[in-house]
């Protein structure tokens, strides 16, 4: 094996985990699903058939990963925060084949306790508050909090807040990259 596994770890024949993963105590790693290198996978995890999980991705204890999500490399999964895959669940009604995907995009953080609707796209390193309900597509460097979550600014790829001059630029506190704010959207000019 390439990867660590606690002795009480369940892996599933079929599921696919890069080198250098790690999977802690009570973690359950269905069929079918892939999770790419340097992971780390906390307590109490869930990974469904048909996750896909990049690099680097790390995911704290009590979070369940169903099927329909996707993550891109260097995500952020904080403790006890959800992803939901049907739209309108019922006990009674069998819905297996109406799983709605919802992507995650690489450097993206979702904070302890935060709800993620299926079906939206968080943009690259987007940081989304604990406890924030996201009910819509996230835009690439938005900060998002509350419920319904709403943007409350933009964040380096550092995860710091940017603050933008009237020229439309911020410079990110600890990297010193440049970014500018163009027609509602973010993207970095320098590094």
């Amino acid at each position: 094996m390439d990867y660590f596994a606690h002795e009480t770890a369940v892996i599933d024949e079929g599921a696919k985990i890069g080198k250098g993963t790690k999977i802690w105590h009570f973690t359950h790693v269905m069929p079918d699903s892939e999770i790419g290198e340097n992971c780390n996978l906390g307590q109490n995890v869930v990974i469904s058939p048909g996750v896909k999980l990049g690099h680097n991705v790390k995911v704290q204890n009590n979070v369940s990963i169903y099927t329909g999500v996707i993550c891109e490399d260097d995500i952020f999964l904080g403790p006890s925060m959800v992803f939901t895959n049907i739209v309108n669940p019922r006990s009674a009604i069998e819905r297996r084949d109406e799983y709605v995907e919802t992507m995650v995009r690489k450097g993206a953080s979702i904070g302890a306790n935060a709800t993620i609707i299926c079906g939206n796209e968080l943009g690259t390193y987007c940081l989304i508050g604990a406890g924030a309900v996201i009910t819509k597509p996230v835009p690439a460097f938005a900060l998002m909090a509350g419920n319904p979550a709403k943007q409350i600014g933009w964040v380096s790829e550092y995860g710091h807040r940017l603050e933008f001059g009237d020229d439309g630029t911020a410079v990110c506190p600890e990297s010193k990259d440049e970014y500018q704010l163009e027609a509602g959207s973010v993207y970095r000019i320098t590094s």
